[in-house]
């Protein structure tokens, strides 16, 4: 079915792209100055004279000259630009000639009384300058009402996948800001996703600075992929903004659909103010990754960290374990799994001037998600093996709230002041069900029900978070020296409620008492974190070339946690000491280093070492009160050599290198030999005795763009290797298969890997076609009942896709992605095996006439691992038709069917160190919806000196 639904639309959409015109000519000349001295890498473009859109483009070569082959005969109007000359515009109508030579076209340079004619003309479908290609939005048809992301999927050497991420010149774009300034933070889809497409002037693409990088004034080397929207003057103006409305009948036996949506905008040019927000029960805008991570507190190590000065422009080199004591929300209830109610909503205000920038920034969201999952996990001992198979109903509710806060002072040209606060208030509340049966293989080879485990779990949680820094940023006369302090005062303080109700029934156990084991229990998990850090930053040139930098970082680490697990069984709801907890950890971290580094025409290499210390001073015992506490003093002195090289080989191409040392310390809640028994057939416990883990990494890729065909090419390679790897030991019981994890210290871990990205011009604005290929070969370490076991995992990843744009009524995006991976294990080879998961998609788009328009999906996805008979595979056709009402064009309705097929399902696979395991839960299938939008623009007022306009 899949291979049918591409060929079709391939062969559909290929017939206008490749067909021939009988007529075809070719189109040269010379770009030069005044003097007649060629301009080499000016930017040259064909344009349609009707509406000038892009036809093609290219750029001059060494000697300023230019060709356009097999064009077809027509007008075209012609436009050659180069920074700091007139843009030179020629028409170019038709004639006889095979080969048309313009000859030599002359480029005049601006003068003041050039400079208003240069506004006036200057408009051209793109800009390149150095690595910054500048694009005109109005040169990239969309509909009306459609988004940032829409239109960001029309510009050459841009892609945006499924999900919304953002490729550009083959690289992930992290950061997306509006006329300069941040959007809500650094999340780059509530920009792309959230403002209008018709309110964008021009989108610039560039290679941003290091955050380290900007603080000294030295160039590091190192980039982050930037896209910049600008918006345009009539927007700057007013207000704008869209809002949609939409519901349908009811699905699946649950209540209707239903999604309302909006945003609103106002900047000018000192200030940014937007608000959002959003409702629906369609499974959109559900709880993401870094959600389920601020809720857990795992990110709180990682706010703040363009304070930290050092290697690694702000990386700390050390990091701290994730001391979550009970998962308030359970991995599984990310994105469009399940059923989920969301809402939520933000503002973002932006004010700059030149001795004040402000950015703040508030946003809400909360999701409800009932989760119906079905698993199933092979788990492998030695020469054995066992099953479990496990039904789970879950009711999650989750809410959180950020706040983001910049400010930043200019003092005078020479001290800058920077403050930043990052918080968090997270709440939520989870209820499970889940039923497990294990099943033991006997000498026959059939299975055998050993053991049966029904778990009620319900939890409250609460965690607050809040990190505050304050940076002094210090410039010096000579130009590279600089000095930059930093304070920062983080606090987490979490509360958390599980209330654990379970049966287990032992089927094989030869002692009646032990045949049955129950268990209700309450447990209160309290624990308050806080931090002082600092850090010290002096770079020094010398040499003119050579930059020395010298840093000091220094941390100071409270933990307090208090686990109380009461007996609800016994009326008297006695304590259970051998479950309860109670830790008090001090961790001081002091860091020293220095590095030379290198710097001219685009080479900058690096090296240095810096000495680092960490030491644990705590205590724990069953109980806050106890007379009789066991101590943890630890001490750890690390050497982290780091080295880097980072070349600009000009022409958009670049060559990087890097190698380094990371320290990733024990938690506290590793530390503390403590039993959890939140899952009673995985049992975890602390190691009092671990080391700090040390990974090394190795770091090497290639990067080349030409912006004159936009052939892209990007290719890594990487690799680490762990000393004293903190990972899992299992004791797996024989008769009971209740698994007990301990963190161990292992060495030998590693892995390899590489990524390759090759993306070119079928026909230049028509077709493009995009190329990538990943491969990772690791070895895993773990202890199965005091035997090693290694997991030797490589995966094989390519995928290909294809933009097609031959019209403006008619876009085409297909893509596949294979994956294989092969797992294969030290202790039992004949559980050996193979994993794949597929996914082929396309999606169309088509404009017809009245302002009638079609949208269609299909995403076919397949997993299989023939060694346990797993073959599932799910089509899920989209498709909508909407109508632009009105002559200003500012209202759409549209009718959505989503998963028209019925086949929607979550599916997941995995193969672990000793253990492969599927999933599936029941998720939103077939549903309809009628939405209406409305786009809210011009609402204007007479502009105020102070204010808004």
């Amino acid at each position: 079915m899949k291979n049918l639904f591409l060929l079709a639309v391939l062969g559909l959409l290929l017939g206008p792209v490749c067909a021939q015109n009988s007529v075809r000519f070719t189109l040269q000349g010379r770009a030069v100055d005044t003097s007649a001295a060629p301009l080499a890498s000016a930017t040259v473009m064909l344009l349609n004279p009707k509406d000038s859109s892009l036809v093609n483009f290219g750029r001059t070569d060494d000697k300023g000259a230019f060709t356009f082959k097999n064009l077809r005969s027509g007008s075209y109007l012609l436009k050659l630009s180069f920074v700091g000359y007139l843009p030179y515009n020629q028409l170019i109508t038709p004639n006889a000639e095979a080969v048309r030579d313009l000859g030599e076209l002359t480029l005049k340079p601006i003068t003041k009384e050039l400079f208003e004619v240069v506004v006036k003309t200057a408009k051209a479908p793109l800009t390149i300058r150095g690595d910054t290609i500048e694009y005109n939005a109005s040169s990239f048809k969309v509909p009306p009402g459609s988004t940032v992301e829409d239109l960001l999927r029309k510009l050459p050497g841009v892609q945006v996948d499924q999900d919304g991420n953002i490729r550009a010149q083959g690289q992930e774009v992290r950061k997306v800001t509006v006329d300069g300034k941040s959007f809500f933070g650094n999340d780059p889809k509530l920009a792309t996703k959230n403002l209008q497409a018709e309110a964008i002037n021009k989108v610039q693409v560039f290679n941003d600075k290091t955050e380290q990088a900007k603080l000294t004034g030295v160039e590091d080397g190192k980039k982050e992929k930037t896209v910049n929207l600008e918006l345009k003057e009539e927007f700057k103006k007013g207000g704008f903004g869209k809002i949609t409305a939409g519901a349908g009948p009811a699905s699946n036996d649950v209540s209707a659909r239903a999604d309302v949506k909006g945003n609103y905008n106002k900047f000018d040019a000192k200030r940014q103010f937007s608000v959002i927000g959003l409702g629906n029960n369609t499974n959109s805008g559900t709880l993401s990754w870094n959600d389920y991570q601020d809720f857990r507190g795992s990110n709180s190590f990682n706010w703040n960290d363009n304070a930290d000065f050092g290697f690694g422009s702000g990386n700390r080199y050390i990091r701290f374990g994730d001391d979550d004591e009970t998962l308030g929300i359970p991995i599984s209830g990310g994105d469009s799994r399940g059923f989920n109610n969301v809402v939520a909503g933000g503002a973002n205000y932006n004010f700059d001037t030149k001795e004040t920038k402000l950015s703040a920034s508030y946003y809400y969201n909360q999701t409800r998600s009932m989760l119906d999952a079905e698993r199933n996990r092979q788990s492998f001992l030695d020469n054995s093996a066992f099953r479990s198979t496990e039904l789970s109903d879950q009711n999650n509710f989750s809410g959180n709230h950020r706040i983001s806060l910049r400010y930043e002072k200019n003092i005078d040209s020479l001290n800058t002041l920077v403050f930043i606060n990052n918080s968090r208030l997270n709440f939520g509340n989870n209820g499970l069900f889940s039923d497990q049966n294990v099943y033991r293989v006997n000498g026959t080879g059939a299975e055998i029900l050993s053991t049966r485990n029904q778990t009620t779990n319900t939890t409250i949680a609460n965690r607050l978070g809040s990190a505050n820094s304050l940076i002094y940023r210090r410039k010096f006369k000579l130009k590279g020296r600089s000095f930059a302090a930093s304070a920062t005062y983080q606090i987490n303080d979490n509360d958390t409620d599980l209330g654990l109700k379970a049966q287990n029934d032992f089927f094989d156990a030869t002692n009646i008492d032990e045949q049955l084991r129950r268990i209700d229990q309450m447990q209160n998990t309290q624990s308050l974190r806080s931090e002082y850090r600092a850090s010290l930053l002096y770079v020094e040139p010398f040499a003119k070339k050579y930059f020395w930098e010298t840093f000091y970082n220094f941390s100071l680490h409270y933990d307090e946690v208090n686990r109380d697990v009461l007996n609800v069984s016994d009326a008297t709801r006695p304590r259970v000491d051998s479950l309860s907890l109670y830790y008090r950890n001090n961790y001081l971290f002091n860091r020293v280093g220095t590095s030379l580094r290198y710097s001219y025409k685009g080479l900058n290499v690096s090296a240095g070492v810096a000495g680092q210390q960490f030491s644990i001073d705590g205590r724990y015992a069953p109980s806050r009160n106890a007379t009789d506490f066991n101590f943890i003093n630890r001490t750890f002195t690390t050497i982290l050599p780091n080295a880097s090289l980072n070349y600009d080989l000009k022409n958009n191409k670049y060559l990087y290198s890097n190698y380094d040392v990371s320290v990733r310390t024990p938690s506290s809640r590793e530390l503390q030999p403590i039993v959890n028994n939140a899952n009673p057939l995985f049992i975890t416990t602390g190691n009092a005795n671990l080391l700090p883990e040390v990974q090394h990494n190795v770091n090497v890729g290639f990067s080349m763009f030409n912006p004159g065909n936009f052939m892209q090419f990007f290719a890594n390679l990487y690799g680490n290797y762990y000393v004293n790897q903190i990972i899992n030991s299992q004791t797996v019981d024989p008769q009971t298969f209740i698994t007990q994890t301990r963190p161990e210290n292992l060495t030998g871990g590693r892995s390899i890997g590489s990524y390759i990205n090759y993306g070119f011009p079928l026909k230049k604005t028509k077709a493009t076609l995009n190329l990538n290929a990943q491969l990772n070969f690791g070895r895993n370490l773990t202890l199965i009942n005091d035997v090693p076991n290694n997991t030797d995992n490589a995966s094989y990843n390519g995928g290909i896709r294809l933009d097609l744009t031959p019209v403006e009524w008619l876009t085409f995006y297909g893509r596949a992605n294979l994956g294989y991976a092969n797992t294969r294990y030290s202790l039992n080879a004949g559980q050996n095996q193979t994993i794949i998961n597929n996914t082929y998609a396309g999606d169309l788009n088509l404009k017809l006439p009245r302002g009638i328009y079609l949208t269609t999906s299909l995403n076919y996805r397949v997993y299989r691992n023939y060694r346990f008979d797993f073959d599932q595979q799910i089509p899920i056709w989209n498709a909508s038709a909407y109508h632009i009402l009105g002559k200003a064009k500012k209202a759409e309705i549209r009718l959505s069917a989503v998963d028209l097929l019925n086949r929607n399902v979550a599916v997941s696979q995995y193969a672990g160190q000793n253990f492969v395991t599927n999933e599936r839960i029941e998720t939103l299938a077939r549903y309809f919806l009628l939405s209406f939008t409305y786009n809210m623009r011009g609402v204007q007022a007479k502009m105020r000196r102070e204010g808004f306009y």
